[in-house]
């Protein structure tokens, strides 16, 4: 276990049309300890829609993070308030994504350019809330890319809202001409800018998101200083990954030591969701990359993929989709 102040060593990153409620709840099964993401929810989204569709989650999901993309300091402060009544662990700005959408209404990566924008909205929401505060940005955008202006955002950043909790995708995004699936491809990674940011910033608490694959990768970072690691897409795919989170970032005990105890318990966790009335597609779709490159898996993910989505899909679908899995041990 790497030794870290920061009360959140390891968390699954916020994306679009995965980490849902259901996703979330599926990765706590795989980790007590982990901090889980919302998918980014627009202000405008949650103080002029339906709040109960955007801030519902299960409490079984906690520590949580309920992700924002906006701009304006008053909704900023009116999500932070209402994350904190929904029993939110904490609350994050979104200064990364780079989507032409977000970007024409003042959200994500383009906010780079806007430090003191940032600056008072993190205030904003931190006057608003008790939760703590994050925010999670890029390394730069189109030309404005040098460290230097990656170290004068987060410090004019901190020095107006004190937010002490930068999520840095160590990658820059190029607003123009690349898609979000591109800009988390194509700019390449520079973790030595987000290790030389810790160096200039003890005082805050750094984590390293991008192209991590391994956790042997991940703490390896960590051990160059840095105070926490974020997953995504690796998380996502194979989310065994993150069956030894506890244990490598949290120094307690792993939530299950053999594949038979961990199928057990996601049987009867979907059997609870699908009489409940939950569709199986809502659940099963999150979990077709399980045991991904084992003995089986393939044949797993096939019979997922051509079941799930048929209305008369019960919890059975799945129960026999795993008994296609041939492991006896992780």
């Amino acid at each position: 276990m790497t030794q870290t102040l920061y009360k959140h060593p390891f968390s699954v990153a916020p994306m679009m049309d995965w980490t849902t409620s259901e996703c979330r709840q599926f990765h706590r099964k795989l980790t007590k300890n982990a901090l889980l993401y919302t998918e980014m929810v627009t202000t405008g989204a949650i103080v002029h829609g339906d709040k109960e569709r955007f801030l519902r989650f299960n409490p079984d999901e906690q520590p949580v993070s309920l992700q924002l993309g906006g701009h304006d300091p008053k909704d900023l402060a009116t999500c932070s308030t209402l994350a904190q009544q929904w029993g939110y662990n904490e609350v994050n700005l979104n200064a990364g994504c780079p989507s032409d959408r977000v970007q024409n209404g003042m959200i994500g990566a383009i906010l780079m350019a806007h430090s003191q924008i940032v600056g008072d909205g993190l205030k904003a929401m931190q006057d608003a809330s008790d939760i703590e505060v994050t925010l999670k940005h890029r390394i730069g955008i189109d030309d404005m890319d040098s460290y230097d202006f990656m170290r004068d955002f987060v410090g004019h950043v901190h020095s107006i809202s004190e937010c002490r909790t930068f999520i840095v995708h160590a990658r820059k995004a190029i607003l123009q001409g690349l898609s979000p699936k591109e800009n988390r491809e194509i700019p390449p990674l520079d973790y030595d800018r987000v290790i030389k940011l810790k160096q200039d910033f003890p005082h805050l608490n750094i984590v390293i998101n991008g192209g991590i694959k391994s956790h042997e990768d991940g703490l390896a970072l960590m051990n160059k200083g840095l105070d926490g690691v974020m997953l995504g897409r690796e998380a996502y795919q194979n989310p065994l990954c993150l069956r030894t989170v506890d244990s490598l970032y949290y120094g307690s005990k792993d939530a299950f030591e053999s594949p038979q105890a961990l199928n057990q318990a996601l049987i009867s966790w979907i059997n609870q969701e699908v009489s409940a009335g939950k569709p199986l597609k809502y659940i099963a779709r999150h979990m077709l990359g399980l045991y991904s490159g084992k003995p089986g898996s393939r044949q797993y993910r096939r019979y997922l993929s051509e079941n799930i989505h048929k209305a008369e899909s019960t919890a059975a679908v799945f129960e026999h989709a795993i008994g296609l899995i041939k492991v006896d041990s992780f």
